[in-house]
């Protein structure tokens, strides 16, 4: 189970790849072709938007399962272990509410979104809202199983060493603070 996991966050690190270069070559045609040929492609302004927003979206999953969003570990350092692993049930739960919540407004939007059509491309935008149905859904998941691991004392010391950051290399607390 665990190597199909980490096959489809690697699949998912490559699409973040192949949608970021997308943007990037789109918005670099777009500007070369405005400000040489005194034209443009539409179509490139609307996907490179679209593709944004997956790519913030997606990579939001992403980070989450890396432990790579921001915390407060300032505060949380000072905590021992049993302190450590209480926040991190908290968190957990708190994540879990908000993204379900997210994935609601998500569902209570569905409609409206797939009735509308996007002005260049004309595809529905439920293709490019939706993508809150997968960050909800991944979120809450990856939560729900830090949770459970969490409750059955499962959770390794690893773990509560990234929660509080102790795990980054003097590099990365650099790179932090700047």
């Amino acid at each position: 189970m665990q190597k199909a996991t980490n096959l489809f966050y690697r699949f998912l690190e490559l699409l973040l790849i192949l949608l970021l270069s997308g943007m990037a070559i789109m918005v670099f045609v777009n500007v070369v072709m405005r400000y040489a040929f005194n034209s443009g492609l539409n179509i490139s302004d609307e996907l490179s938007r679209y593709f944004f927003v997956w790519v913030t979206f997606i990579g939001a999953v992403v980070a989450f399962r890396e432990h790579a969003h921001v915390g407060v570990e300032t505060l949380v350092a000072v905590f021992g272990r049993r302190g450590r692993i209480l926040c991190m049930i908290l968190s957990n739960i708190i994540i879990i509410g908000v993204s379900a919540i997210f994935f609601w407004g998500t569902w209570k939007q569905y409609p409206i979104n797939a009735s509308m059509d996007a002005p260049v491309t004309k595809i529905s935008m439920i293709w490019v809202y939706g993508i809150g149905f997968f960050t909800g859904a991944g979120i809450v998941l990856i939560a729900l199983e830090r949770l459970i691991r969490l409750l059955t004392g499962k959770v390794t010391d690893e773990e509560i060493a990234a929660f509080a950051g102790e795990n980054l290399t003097a590099e990365q607390m650099a790179e932090r603070s700047q």
